[in-house]
């Protein structure tokens, strides 16, 4: 992050709590501001990138069943309220021609997609898709399962509730068998 655009996130939260009747001054926040625009640079430092590209293709001599990564955690900022949204991505692909992505990359991946303003049905179809970019693979598979603080802390105020998304692209949308496989090995049916 550029240091002008950290000053005007420490300039913007220092008016926040301003605005909401604190004293910025006061000795156990002033240095709140500084806080959260270094925050801001990690939780939202993809924001802007249209392409994963931290990735490494390796070529296999036969085609694999179904690779599954589950439950990699991720936090992301909904872009509705600016609160945070956390739970768990499952990712699966079936590998064509022989292409397959190094699997620590998708976990990095799933940080591509959540660290940015967005919802969690944009993280969900932004995962699949620059997985089926990146590889070309035989199918895709994405399922998230997320509890929102937008929810639970504002609005309905209904803690511990969770939104499921997911998304299916080639064999696992046509494949039923194969769909029914992702979906019980990442305990959804």
């Amino acid at each position: 992050m550029i240091e002008k655009n950290k000053k005007k996130i420490e300039n913007a939260v220092h008016d926040i709590i301003e605005a909401i009747g604190d004293d910025p001054k006061r000795p156990s926040i002033q240095e709140t501001p500084a806080r959260v625009a270094t925050a801001y640079e990690e939780i939202f430092a993809e924001t802007g990138k249209q392409h994963f590209e931290d990735y490494k293709i390796f070529n296999v001599a036969e085609n694999a069943g179904m690779v599954l990564v589950q439950d990699i955690p991720f936090y992301s900022m909904c872009e509705h309220h600016i609160l945070p949204f956390f739970g768990t991505v499952n990712v699966a692909y079936v590998p064509q021609n022989g292409k397959i992505i190094g699997l620590s990359k998708i976990p990095r991946l799933v940080d591509f997609a959540s660290h940015r303003p967005s919802v969690q049905e944009n993280i969900t179809v932004m995962i699949a898709d620059e997985l089926q970019r990146i590889l070309n693979p035989k199918g895709v598979a994405v399922s998230i399962s997320a509890r929102h603080m937008c929810m639970e802390m504002r609005g309905i105020n209904k803690s511990g509730l969770f939104t499921y998304t997911n998304k299916f692209l080639g064999t696992f949308a046509d494949d039923h068998e194969l769909k029914n496989e992702f979906l019980q090995q990442t305990h959804q049916r």
